[in-house]
């Protein structure tokens, strides 16, 4: 029997060992029942704390197929040709139907193994990482192993983990974990309390000198519900806190935590300061696609004139200008931008924008097609070829327009020929050199940067397709900013320091809009949002011994389950009030024990 087990351990962990030694992560089905998978441990929040950015396998049962083209049983044949007509039809509507219901069945999630066969599979790993066990040899370590359950046991355990202890090149012991979950209550007497916790700790750790540390998570920008109903956003910004000295479960954070903003803002939220430079950036890419694809997918247009008919109107606004300034030479050379309505209603706005930014903002709000930009760009070369205007630019502007503009000055201006993708080319060099002044006149007048450290994302060196992602990069960085001034109105100080780690990373990493960002502060700065609002995760955490060998037990309270692999079901004796401000925490506790191998 125990040479069947080592047996079973060493197959085990030559398992392990070789997607270990893989770069890939795809799943892999050991003894038919169970599925393997190697990932970071910190894309699985309950694990997140403990593995952190570190490879792990996760075992669980893997998903059943339902559905499977192939295996559909063959269709009826029949030999009267009457009854095939008939038939065809009606077993072409069956076709549809049955692919229908497959398409809208609901993708499983994650499923559980036993808690008997999620001891074994620890108790494989424990055996194959014991060098004292003579029929094993001394391997080397493993990533950690964790194993979803399915809270059949009497403890209600959702996960059972190991992580290997290693002195120099051996491993000389094993940390077993244990995670066990009860569902949500609003009742606070129900709750664990610090002294059930370190005993729970003294019943795996003999007596010894323990400290306890506390950590929350607030969100402070993300999630709003709106008539019982929760409206999710894919922008966050929630804060982490860690303190020492615990004092009572759901304790606020005092003010001499560490705090940790996390910033994750995604494009298009209407709530947004940027929202307007967002739609204006939006027809940026479409036209930036449609020169690479071939085709363009056209928003909206904001106003109700065509675009030809507002250019048109600008170029004689233009004329009947210069008539007027013609007396006073001095004055030819400012720009006009008075209209009836603003021209950039944004957070950005500027009051300097010359003839080729004018002339994009028209465009950008009516243009619906090719026609339109080519009809456009004609009427202004024309009118610069006859010298009927003598429009003003920036100094640095460096479209093709504007090279033509500058060649006009001096009555010679090249051909072009407006036609193919000509146009298109030349009104996304338009709104790339608007939109980058936009940023400039921002991040600068703020003084929260220099051009020196906007260089690599102003470059026109790159061909536009790459200035387009700079520029959404740009973008990104100061929605990010503005959620944190504009929302939680940090100070000059923590902006700037986060502007800069915006930069740093976007100079070498690709655009993500899922990237969270990460900021320091001090937790005064935000006291006034974080001490009136209830905590979305609350921690406490017993520990004992040092360094590797340190042991911990924990427990976590959450307003949503920490395990997505099993239903919670509300509990039958306690009786919810719905009007009642009180929040509702899941509970989940973390136990450790250390086998030593000596």
């Amino acid at each position: 029997m125990g040479s069947r087990v080592i047996s079973s351990a060493k197959e085990f962990y030559n398992t392990l060992r070789s997607l270990q030694d893989q770069e890939s992560n795809n799943p892999f089905i050991y003894e038919e029942d169970t599925q393997i998978l190697k990932m970071n441990g910190n894309k699985i929040p309950v694990l997140n704390i403990y593995c952190g950015n570190q490879p792990v396998f996760i075992c669980e049962k893997p998903v059943p197929k339902i559905y499977e083209p192939d295996d559909q049983p063959m269709t009826k044949t029949s030999n009267c040709a009457n009854e095939d007509t008939a038939n065809e039809d009606t077993a072409n509507e069956d076709d549809d139907d049955a692919e229908d219901d497959a398409n809208s069945l609901p993708e499983l999630g994650p499923q559980p193994l036993t808690i008997m066969k999620a001891r074994q599979l620890l108790s494989w790993y424990t055996l194959s990482q014991n060098a004292n066990v003579s029929a094993v040899d001394n391997n080397p370590a493993l990533h950690p192993l964790w194993v979803r359950c399915d809270m059949s046991d009497p403890a209600r355990t959702a996960w059972v983990g190991a992580e290997t202890v290693c002195t120099g090149n051996k491993v000389s012991a094993v940390k077993l974990y244990s995670i066990t979950c009860k569902g949500s209550t609003v009742d606070k007497k129900a709750l664990i309390t610090l002294d059930v916790l370190k005993q729970e700790h003294k019943k795996r750790h003999p007596p010894s000198s323990t400290a306890i540390k506390g950590s929350a998570r607030f969100s402070l920008f993300g999630s709003t519900v709106v008539e019982n109903t929760t409206v999710e956003s894919q922008s966050s910004v929630t804060v982490d806190f860690k303190w020492s000295h615990v004092e009572s479960v759901l304790e606020t954070p005092p003010l001499s935590s560490t705090a940790t903003l996390n910033i994750r803002v995604a494009f298009g939220d209407m709530r947004s300061p940027m929202y307007e430079m967002y739609r204006e950036l939006e027809f940026l890419q479409s036209l930036a696609d449609g020169l690479r694809t071939g085709e363009t997918e056209w928003m909206e247009p904001l106003e109700s004139t065509s675009a030809v008919n507002l250019t048109k109107a600008f170029l004689e606004e233009l004329q009947g200008t210069a008539k007027t300034l013609q007396e006073d030479a001095a004055k030819t050379a400012e720009p006009t931008t008075d209209m009836d309505t603003p021209i950039f209603n944004s957070f950005l706005e500027r009051g300097d924008l010359d003839f080729v930014e004018q002339l994009w903002v028209r465009m950008k709000k009516s243009v619906t097609s090719y026609q339109d930009i080519g009809d456009c760009l004609k009427l202004v070369t024309e009118a610069l070829r006859y010298g009927d205007i003598k429009p003003w630019i920036h100094r640095d502007s460096s479209s093709s327009l504007s090279k033509l503009i500058l060649q006009s000055y001096h009555q010679q201006i090249d051909h072009v020929s407006l036609t193919g993708v000509t146009p298109v080319h030349m009104l996304l060099e338009m709104g790339l050199d608007k939109m980058r002044k936009d940023y400039i006149n921002y991040l600068i007048g703020e003084e929260l940067t220099t051009l020196n450290h906007l260089c690599y994302f102003l470059s026109t060196e790159v061909d536009p397709q790459e200035q387009v992602i700079r520029l959404r990069k740009l973008h990104h960085l100061l929605e990010v900013i503005m959620a944190c001034g504009t929302f939680l109105g940090l100070p000059y100080d923590r902006l700037f320091l986060l502007t800069q780690s915006c930069l740093h990373h976007y100079k070498t990493c690709p655009y993500d809009e899922e990237h969270e960002f990460k900021l320091q502060i001090k937790p005064a700065l935000i006291s006034h949002v974080y001490q009136k609002e209830n905590p979305v995760l609350w921690r406490a955490e017993v520990s004992s011994g040092h360094g590797p060998h340190e042991v911990r037990t924990s427990v976590q309270l959450s307003d949503r389950p920490l395990v997505d692999h099993v239903i919670f079901e509300a509990d039958p004796n306690e009786t919810v009030n719905v009007d009642s401000e009180d929040p509702a925490f899941f509970t989940t506790m973390v136990c450790c024990s250390l086998v030593n191998f000596v």
